[in-house]
């Protein structure tokens, strides 16, 4: 580019825009996602057997027999999966702005870890005993939080995989979705119901419980949002309650009666 060349003037963000950058997010994240598990879903009902005699697999063995080669898969899942999370911060610096906007930074890390500490202790219970009611109604499949082989990755990839889960979720489908619809001209109970809406979907693979138990939370965690302007708190809570149930699980899995497998 010469000297006496000049930059295209940037391109105003209309509504229109943003809306299809908003489904072009979705589409390469959790929306995709979503339909996956409905996918998923419409063939568990089909299925000969009830849902609860299915199950649901979290965190399986990818090349079974193989650790190193079943190691460097999920840490490549597990990275490959954060990329949306990457565009999401890119779309924001280029409209001026930054994660930080949405509250996903280090700023008040004491302050949201407190946070999220409890209401993860709050949303956890609570999430366990909706998931053992809707499986014992036979609304819900059984679900495995986790099939890994006993290696010594097991634990480490575990906690990877609940703190990836939270920070693609609560990034994309609290912050970025509600700014951009809030952008767009959405009442806050349309912006709410259709973020708890598309986190209910994507979890339609366990059953109705994990829809409903899942719509509830979204709900919540917008509430939370509207008031604190962070998803930091979110992304830690998340990250706790799905680490508790995927190691929890490795623990507990065969010595307690009250845990299906």
């Amino acid at each position: 580019m010469s000297s006496t060349e000049t930059l295209p003037a940037p391109i105003r963000l209309t509504r229109r825009l943003l809306g299809q950058e908003l489904i072009l997010v979705l589409a390469l994240s959790l929306g995709a996602s979503g339909v996956s598990a409905f996918i998923d879903f419409v063939g568990s009902l089909t299925a000969p057997v009830s849902l609860k005699a299915q199950h649901a697999t979290l965190n399986g063995s990818i090349t079974p027999g193989r650790p190193w080669l079943d190691l460097t898969w999920h840490l490549f899942n597990i990275a490959s999966a954060l990329v949306p999370v990457v565009l999401v911060a890119y779309l924001l610096v280029r409209e001026g702005s930054s994660i930080r906007a949405l509250g996903f930074d280090l700023t008040q890390r004491w302050r949201d870890l407190g946070r999220g500490v409890l209401v993860a202790a709050v949303i956890g219970g609570s999430g366990l005993l909706l998931y053992l009611g809707a499986r014992a109604s036979g609304a819900n499949l059984t679900v495995v939080p986790s099939a890994l082989p006993d290696v010594w990755w097991r634990i480490p990839v575990l906690i990877l995989s609940a703190a990836q889960n939270a920070v693609v979720e609560e990034v994309i489908v609290v912050g970025y979705m509600l700014r951009r619809l809030g952008q767009m001209g959405w009442s806050w109970p349309a912006t709410v119901a259709a973020s708890a809406l598309l986190r209910g979907s994507y979890h339609l693979y366990q059953g109705v419980g994990g829809f409903v138990g899942n719509v509830i939370m979204g709900v919540i965690f917008c509430w939370l949002y509207s008031r604190w302007r962070r998803v930091a708190p979110l992304a830690i809570a998340h990250t706790l309650i799905d680490t508790v149930a995927f190691v929890g699980y490795v623990l507990l899995a065969g010595h307690v009666s009250w845990l299906p497998t």
